[in-house]
């Protein structure tokens, strides 16, 4: 039985269910496009400050026969993070009934948690789906070799992570990955960045990864991109076209990187975007 204390929303014949593996420090210098003080104004108004941390959630999915995790959080790899392995039997299930891991990306916060402090898998029984441009991307050597000393470290964490899990990684380019459960492109964060839709009777989640960073900043201003992001013009674009799709569609919306409940809403108004907690 799912613990009270972790958000969850009933999306037909799945119920999802947001949990937080911990947080990262995070500074509003990593912004790019926006004025320090508008940004902190942005912030406050947001309930945050410029030094606030920034969540890390995962989501599990459970419905249809299965039980599925959308990314896996940081595992507690440069002192990020660490709770998911932690909360995941509170909110009812082990690690080891875990079937699916749907990853968003291979950034650290998102695939450090699919190992343990000893290189182990976290996830015995899981199969591990992420999108054939990602994959790729982090498995060529010439991208390593042009990398700088940051980005060369996470090489080295998203390749030992991808390979721990071998027979059991599998690659997409698009479509429909599990019964119900649409991969959708979102290219600029890294080069296969990817949402996912849950869809069933009319009620919808949209997974969207990376879109944002810092909520409150980005959703007022969608041209406000991150030094993480490997094109930051095209995270940009991503970033306006998924809320104005979000908005239109009146679609719930849940993030790695979004507030305490880790869903959402997004509305549109003729001064831009504003977007509000879920429950």
């Amino acid at each position: 039985m799912t613990d009270i204390s972790f958000p969850t929303e009933k999306i037909s014949e799945y119920t999802v269910t947001a949990i937080s593996d911990g947080y990262l420090p995070a500074s509003l210098d990593l912004l790019l496009n926006v004025d320090h003080d508008e940004a902190s104004e942005l912030q406050q108004r947001g309930g945050l400050n410029d030094q606030s941390p920034m969540h890390i959630n995962s989501y599990l999915v459970r419905g249809a026969g299965r039980t599925v995790l959308v990314d896996a959080g940081a595992g507690g790899i440069k002192h990020w993070g660490g709770r998911l392995t932690a909360c995941l039997p509170l909110a009812g299930v082990q690690p080891s009934e875990i079937d699916t891991i749907l990853l968003t990306h291979a950034h650290p916060d998102h695939v450090g948690g699919l190992l343990d402090g000893s290189g182990q898998v976290v996830f015995p029984n899981a199969e591990l789906l992420i999108h054939q441009r990602e994959a790729a991307f982090w498995q060529d050597d010439g991208n390593l070799a042009r990398a700088n000393e940051r980005a060369r470290g996470n090489f080295q964490i998203a390749r030992r992570a991808l390979d721990a899990y071998g027979s059991r990684l599998r690659t997409f380019k698009e479509g429909e990955v599990l019964p119900g459960i649409s991969a959708v492109p979102l290219p600029g964060h890294t080069d296969g960045h990817t949402g996912y839709l849950v869809n069933s009777e009319d009620q919808s989640v949209f997974f969207w990864g990376d879109t944002v960073h810092f909520p409150a900043v980005q959703v007022a201003r969608p041209d406000a991109s991150v030094t993480l992001d490997n094109d930051p013009a095209r995270a940009a674009d991503t970033r306006s076209q998924v809320l104005e799709m979000v908005s239109t569609e009146h679609l719930l919306v849940a993030g790695p990187h979004l507030n305490d409940r880790g869903f959402a809403r997004v509305e549109r108004s003729n001064t831009g975007y504003s977007i509000s907690d879920e429950g």
